[in-house]
């Protein structure tokens, strides 16, 4: 396993990626599947991640296994929270890793480069979002020391969907 920091020309890479993972993980929950569709069509386009991978408080990491892109994870830096009150905040946005790879411990790297990045950003606090029955992830989350911290909800096309916020200090 190797894992780069991802550049504009990886788009299509986390694009096809976040198709993938999103719909082996939540495309269960949706009783429509053009909602499902839509969503991915809209959420994981190739302009729209050039365009997410150029802002400068972006930044993505690929992970590879035998020279296969299998996972990506995204950070977001100066991004607030509801929850959180402080201005050095960042938040961990996405780590998708594909099923058949989950047992290797790519999350787990993904997660260490965000956060030496956060850190080196000097952030005192990481948020996330994580959909409450994806108890998989909010296992991992908390062995890894973040704290639930909020609920909130988040509609896609007719479904509803209630996550918790996690938060994780850093200093």
């Amino acid at each position: 396993m190797h894992i780069i920091e991802a550049k504009e020309e990886d788009a299509s890479y986390i694009a096809l990626l976040g198709r993938f993972t999103f719909k082996e993980t939540f495309g269960h929950y949706f009783n429509d599947e053009k909602d499902l569709q839509d969503y991915l069509s809209r959420t994981f386009n190739v302009p729209k991640l050039k365009n997410s991978l150029n802002k400068p408080n972006n930044i993505f990491w690929l992970a590879y296994v035998d020279n296969l892109p299998v996972g990506y994870a995204k950070l977001k830096l100066n991004s607030l929270s509801e929850f959180i009150n402080s201005p050095r905040v960042c938040q961990l946005q996405k780590i998708y890793v594909l099923k058949d790879f989950l047992s290797l411990g790519i999350g787990q790297e993904l997660q260490k480069k965000v956060l030496e990045k956060a850190a080196a950003d000097k952030s005192e606090k990481i948020w996330l979002s994580v959909l409450k029955s994806n108890t998989r992830a909010i296992n991992f989350y908390e062995k890894n020391d973040f704290d639930k911290i909020g609920d909130h909800d988040f509609q896609i096309g007719k479904e509803h969907f209630e996550f918790q916020a996690m938060a994780k200090n850093l200093i």
